[in-house]
């Protein structure tokens, strides 16, 4: 199955709350976990930057794992920024800041990461290498970088089906943006090749019916 591009921003009112408010649990558990085991390093105070960050939970999930780190989080959303903005309690601001800007654009207050992570946002993206070469763009040698995303299935069908197996409860404004996400994400084979492109040593790994996980430490 062909990709079929989606709208690269959420800017409904809608839509915005009906993402903000589901029920990510599991997959966004799985990915600070994951983050948790690769960065190996409780007590990492240095900068992250969160790309596509969205309504901020992961954002805040990263905070409150790593309670020394400083975090900068970007989307191009201006409702989501606002969201994530009047969602965040007294800790762990100020180590955490919004920023709304779209990539690869947006103007970030550090030339360098100790680790860039993002989650959901490649699928987004009309062109995936906006987000490798903001990745290269704001690396240093050791920068840490983790990428979560959703894999497009082999058939509208079997998007279908994720659909109805992990979204069958939410909102249907959610369900059709899950399904739109589903037919824009890219196959493991795909991101191979873009990273390759980018000239990125990083390692694609499918971890689930539905998602990917590329990690890897830049030279």
């Amino acid at each position: 199955m062909k990709r079929v591009l989606e709208p690269e921003l959420m800017e409904d009112a809608e839509q915005v709350i009906a993402y903000a408010q589901a029920d990510f649990e599991i997959p966004h558990n799985e990915f600070i976990q994951r983050l948790k085991a690769f960065v190996n390093e409780p007590t990492f105070g240095g900068k992250a930057l969160d790309l596509g960050c969205g309504p901020g939970e992961i954002s805040r999930r990263f905070a409150k794992a790593f309670p020394l780190a400083k975090i900068d989080a970007v989307d191009g959303s201006r409702p989501m920024i606002d969201y994530a903005v009047s969602s965040i309690t007294v800790e762990p601001h100020p180590r955490l800041i919004f920023i709304h800007g779209k990539l690869p654009h947006a103007e970030l207050p550090v030339v360098h990461y100790d680790i860039i992570f993002s989650n959901s946002l490649l699928h987004h993206l009309p062109d995936p290498q906006i987000l490798w070469q903001v990745v290269k763009k704001y690396s240093k040698s050791g920068t840490r970088i983790a990428i979560m995303d959703l894999l497009r299935p082999g058939t509208a069908n079997m998007a279908k089906s994720l659909v109805e197996m992990y979204a069958a409860t939410e909102p249907k404004i959610l369900q059709q943006d899950f399904y739109n996400s589903l037919l824009a994400a890219f196959t493991p084979e795909e991101i191979n090749v873009q990273i390759a492109q980018a000239g990125l040593s990083l390692t694609v790994e499918q971890i689930s019916d539905r998602h990917v996980f590329i990690s890897g430490i830049a030279n």
